[in-house]
């Protein structure tokens, strides 16, 4: 009787625990989104949480490491399954295409993270720098260098055009996190602020980006 008092009891408290864990992140994630890490607030994260700020500080000692722990899980989905097919054997076309569709889903899914970047680039880039690392990890496993392989021999086959493997990325990731990071600009002065124009804009730019990318490279 009272093992199972005790194991009903640890049940709860461990739900009960990953609940408010969740409502911290989701709060966290909402409040980013809008504000910023700068903007934000933790007493604002912790009201919207439903929690006392002293619960909040319990589980995210820190701003930083809550948005750090919001970050990664932004990240946890889309880095493995791209790192998956950018070494894998397929075409690189379809490789581009691939991390395109993932990668516009990231930011749309997440639209604090291009802002949340821009914001940190001159305050605190050494933290920026090992962030992004930490959850992109280009590095590990030579990612870049496959990339690189793979274009060379592309190359030499006469399917595409020589381009390092930064360039060509630098202008994927451009091409899709720019239209994310001004878009009160381009929706006010292009879209005459329509929401819903610019929503749709993006969608349609899926396509535009893709074979913008890929005819840019293309022999």
């Amino acid at each position: 009787m009272w093992l199972n008092y005790l194991v009903n009891t640890y049940s709860f408290m461990t739900e009960h625990e990953m609940n408010t864990e969740q409502k911290i992140l989701d709060a966290a994630k909402d409040i980013f989104q809008h504000k910023g890490m700068t903007g934000a607030r933790m007493q604002e994260i912790a009201d919207k949480a439903g929690i006392n700020k002293a619960l909040l500080h319990y589980y995210y000692r820190t701003k930083e490491k809550l948005f750090e722990k919001v970050f990664e899980l932004a990240f946890s989905l889309f880095i493995p399954k791209v790192k998956e097919m950018m070494t894998s054997d397929k075409p690189i076309f379809e490789k581009l295409e691939f991390f395109i569709e993932n990668y516009l889903n990231l930011l749309q899914k997440h639209p604090y993270i291009p802002g949340f970047i821009i914001n940190e680039l001159n305050r605190n880039p050494k933290m920026l720098v090992g962030l992004i690392e930490k959850n992109i990890q280009l590095k590990e496993g030579n990612l870049l260098g496959v990339i690189e392989s793979q274009i060379q021999h592309e190359v030499e086959l006469g399917i595409v055009k020589p381009i390092s493997a930064r360039n060509l990325m630098t202008n994927v990731i451009s091409l899709c996190i720019f239209p994310i990071v001004a878009r009160p600009i381009l929706q006010g002065v292009l879209f005459e602020n329509d929401k819903k124009e610019y929503d749709l804009f993006l969608e349609q730019r899926r396509a535009f980006v893709k074979e913008y990318i890929i005819n840019s490279i293309k022999v």
